[in-house]
Formats: structure tokens, C-alpha cells, sequence
């Protein structure tokens, strides 16, 4: 309130007539604590300035990825039903927790996951291929991949489920319009392989140890201190599931608490003994939505790190996408406002 344009001025002759004590007046306490008041209006002007910069740098809503994404929701057949398909317990808030810290106080005893419905995960195409892909990677980073040939044919059956889609059928219809794709099917898969399943060096001094697809989708970790990467329900609930990992809590604002319904989390969790002191990744969606998304952030910007603000379906958030060269570095969800808390209540008149 002490910044709004309009009450500086009201404010600061409150400070004068209270902060004088000349015993000559109002006039002669304005006279008295000129320079003060002065110093002190331009401190308000300076900070105002700066407020305002802040809130300029925030980025609007943008409403065009906003209506494509929320067309490829509706298109998302394959997307777990929260309650139906499984459960989620968000239990108690996360604590701070230092980058690099093995240090962490667990305020979730139970997993995040109760339950999942793991025939649907296994009878629908792109999860079973999508599954068949998370053994292939090496954790740490520093350490080169070797791909084999079974393993390129397991990405090949992927991409080739993937495009299958509604979802990403309508992604590739969408970037085609923008002159950002090919038309032809087979050249629009080959730039998926490159952006996702291209191997680059994330580590100095190493082989190729890694690519989009492992970061985002499976983890890493670097420097045995750190996990990096590691946004995707599936990869977290099966190692949930294998004891690998631990859920400390969620990570929200207290006026914006997670429900069992959200389909986006910010998270804590420790994997194979490090913790991630902040993690988020979409809940229920299927790979080819959040493959979809965020290949369209990618390809419609070409600055190296790119955040765009949406709103999908009763969600805001900010999409965060990482260059490495032609391929993708890491993409990410980040959670503002759920259950549509940030939509402006409409008062009839």
C-alpha cells in the first residue's frame, strides 16, 4: 500500500508533521524536515520505479500457446483420470533445503502415489513404449551412453505411437502452420528424434552422456551431489514404487495449497540418496502431451532459455524450455495457481 501511485505525497507529509518536533507549527515542521522529506519522496519514487520495473518484466499471459495447449488437453485421450486412475496424497509442506544438501526433513510419511492404474499404463501404447525407455540411460552425468541397436528401435516404436496421437498429430499441424515443421511425417519425426533423443555432452571432459529426453523425462544426476532434470509422474511413481525414491512434500504458497486433482505439482523428493530441493512435473498427462507442449515452446522461440505464462485448463503456470544447440536441454513445468485461484472473480451488476 506504501507504493501506490497517488498516496506518496499523503504519506510523506504524515511523516513530516510526526517525525518534527520543533514545537513551531505545521509550516515550520514542513520547513524543518524538508531535506528529509525530500530524501525520503525520492527513496518512494525510486522504489515505486523499481516495483514497476518488476511488474514489467513479468510476462503476460500468452493466450495463442494458452488456446493450443488447452485444444491438445482436451485431445489428451490417454491422460490418467485423478481418483479413477490413481490417487495422490500432497500430505505436508516441504521445508527449505539447500542446493547440493543430503539434508532434508520428510513431511510426507506416506508416497505421493497410492495408487495407479498400472493396466492402463501398460495397454496404452505410448505409456508401454514410454516405460520400455527408462532403463536405457545412464544416471550420472559425465558417464557416456552407449546406445544399442535395441534401443534405437525402441525410440523409433515410441515416436512412431507418439505421432500416432490426436495430440501430437494436432502439435504437428500446429507448427506446420507456424513454418516451424515439415509437413511430411517422417522428416516431422526425424526432428523430434533430434530434439529429444539426440546425444550431447552435458559434462565437460566426457562423452556424450546425455539428451532431452533423459533429463526431462527419466533424471539425472550430476557431480553425486545433485539430481537434475527428472519432471515426469511416471518415471517418479515407478521409482516410488521400487523404494528408489523418496516424496519429502509440496512446494506452494500457503493460499495456493495442492489438491489430489491437480495436474501440476512443485515438489520435494530424494532419489538414490540426493535430494531435489524443488521439482515440479504435470501429474496424469500422457508423453505425448508433455512431449507436444513442450516442443512447441522449443520450436516457436529461438532464444536459449525461453519461459512462456499459460493457463491450462484450470492451471497457471510458466513453461519452462532450455536450448542445447538443436536439441533440448530441459523443459519444465512451474505451478502458480491451480483450480483456477487465478482467475478474477466476475461480480454481477
Amino acid at each position: 500500500m506504501l507504493f501506490k501511485p497517488g498516496l506518496d505525497f499523503a504519506v510523506s507529509e504524515g511523516f513530516c508533521s510526526l517525525s518534527c518536533t520543533c514545537g513551531r507549527g505545521i509550516m515550520a515542521a514542513r520547513q524543518c524536515v524538508k531535506p528529509v522529506m525530500y530524501r525520503f519522496c525520492g527513496l518512494l519514487v525510486l522504489l515505486t520505479l523499481c516495483l514497476s520495473g518488476l511488474d514489467a518484466q513479468r510476462p503476460a499471459v500468452n493466450q495463442e500457446l494458452s488456446d493450443i495447449f488447452n485444444e491438445l488437453w482436451r485431445l489428451d485421450e490417454n491422460r490418467l483420470t485423478p481418483v479413477t486412475d490413481y490417487n495422490i496424497s500432497v500430505q505436508g509442506r516441504a521445508s527449505f533445503v539447500n542446493q547440493g544438501s543430503h539434508v532434508v526433513r520428510d513431511y510426507a510419511l506416506q508416497p505421493l502415489f497410492s495408487n495407479v492404474n498400472e493396466n492402463k499404463l501398460a495397454n496404452t501404447t505410448t505409456y508401454s513404449r514410454f516405460m520400455k525407455l527408462l532403463n536405457n540411460y545412464e544416471r550420472s552425468t559425465g558417464v557416456a551412453e552407449q546406445v544399442t541397436a535395441e534401443e534405437e528401435t525402441e525410440i523409433d516404436l515410441f515416436l512412431t505411437a507418439v505421432l500416432e496421437t490426436k495430440v501430437m498429430k494436432r502439435a504437428h499441424q500446429y507448427l506446420v502452420s507456424k513454418a516451424k515443421s515439415n509437413s511430411d511425417l517422417r522428416r516431422f519425426k526425424s526432428q523430434l528424434n533430434l530434439i529429444w533423443f539426440n546425444l550431447y555432452r552435458r559434462q565437460r571432459n566426457s562423452g556424450v552422456d546425455s539428451c532431452g529426453f533423459e533429463h526431462v523425462f527419466v533424471g539425472e544426476t550430476k557431480s553425486g551431489t545433485d539430481i537434475i532434470g527428472f519432471h515426469n509422474w511416471i518415471q517418479f511413481y515407478l521409482q516410488e514404487k521400487s523404494m528408489h525414491l523418496d516424496y519429502k512434500g509440496y512446494k506452494a504458497r500457503s493460499l495456493d495449497l495442492p489438491d489430489q486433482d491437480d495436474h501440476v505439482l512443485n515438489l520435494q523428493f530424494s532419489w538414490h540418496g540426493l535430494v531435489k530441493p524443488v521439482g515440479s512435473a504435470f501429474i496424469g498427462t500422457s508423453p505425448e502431451f508433455e512431449m507436444a507442449i513442450f516442443t512447441i515452446v522449443f520450436l516457436m522461440n529461438t532464444e536459449r532459455s525461453t519461459t512462456v505464462l499459460v493457463n491450462i485448463d484450470q492451471c497457471r503456470m510458466e513453461l519452462v524450455v532450455i536450448r542445447h544447440g538443436r536439441s533440448l536441454g530441459t523443459a519444465y513445468p512451474k505451478l502458480l495457481s491451480s483450480n483456477s485461484r487465478h482467475v478474477t472473480p466476475q461480480h454481477s451488476g
